[in-house]
C-alpha cells in the first residue's frame, strides 16, 4: 500500500471511495463525497493534507483530508472525511491514512487537529476528547466525539470552528 498526495487525476476515484464508504441506504447523496469536493474549492484548502493511499493494482482504496479550521480565531485542522473502499476496510488502509496525515501536519508545524468520531478507535491515534484539551466542539451534544490531537503546548484553546463547506454537511 502506497500512501501520497492525492493528484487531480485521483479526484473521481476519491469521490468513488467516499461513496462507497458512506453509501446511503436509499441510495440518495452521500455527503462525505460532496464535502470533499467542496473542501479543494477555497482557502481552508491544504493540498498537502490531501492523502490516498493506492494498491499494488494502482486503485485507490482509500482517502483522508485535513483543511485548515480555526480554534478562537487560532489556525487549527479539522480531519475528515476518512474513507476506505468496504472492500478494503479492516486491512489496515484507514490507520495507515491517519499515520500519514498527522505526520504530514506536524511536519508542518501545526498545533491542533480536531476531528469528529469514535473515540475507541481514534484514541490509538493520540486523540482525546476536545474537552480535555481545552477545545469545545461546534455542537456540543457532540460529547466526547468530538476530540483533538494535540502537536503543542502552544496548541489554542476555545471553540472549534470547521472549514465552511462543514456547515452545509446535516
Amino acid at each position: 500500500m502506497l500512501i501520497r498526495r492525492e493528484v487531480p487525476s485521483d479526484r473521481p476515484a476519491v469521490r468513488a471511495v467516499h461513496e462507497a464508504a458512506f453509501a446511503r441506504p436509499d441510495g440518495g447523496e452521500v455527503a462525505e463525497a460532496t464535502l470533499t469536493d467542496a473542501l479543494r474549492t477555497g482557502p481552508w484548502w491544504i493540498p498537502q493534507l490531501s492523502l490516498v493511499a493506492v494498491d499494488p493494482s494502482g486503485t485507490v482504496a482509500g482517502h483522508v483530508i485535513a483543511t485548515r479550521g480555526d480554534v478562537g480565531g487560532r489556525p487549527a485542522l479539522g480531519l475528515g472525511p476518512l474513507g476506505v473502499l468496504p472492500a478494503r476496510q479492516g486491512d489496515g488502509v484507514g490507520s495507515a491514512l491517519m499515520h500519514a496525515v498527522l505526520a504530514a501536519a506536524e511536519a508542518m508545524d501545526e498545533l491542533l487537529v480536531a476531528l469528529l468520531g469514535e473515540p475507541a478507535y481514534y484514541a490509538r491515534f493520540g486523540f482525546v476528547p476536545a474537552a480535555e484539551a481545552g477545545v469545545a466542539a461546534p455542537e456540543p451534544a457532540w460529547g466526547r466525539y468530538f476530540q483533538v490531537r494535540v502537536f503543542s503546548s502552544a496548541a489554542p484553546s476555545g471553540t472549534f470552528r470547521y472549514a465552511a463547506p462543514f456547515d452545509a454537511v446535516s
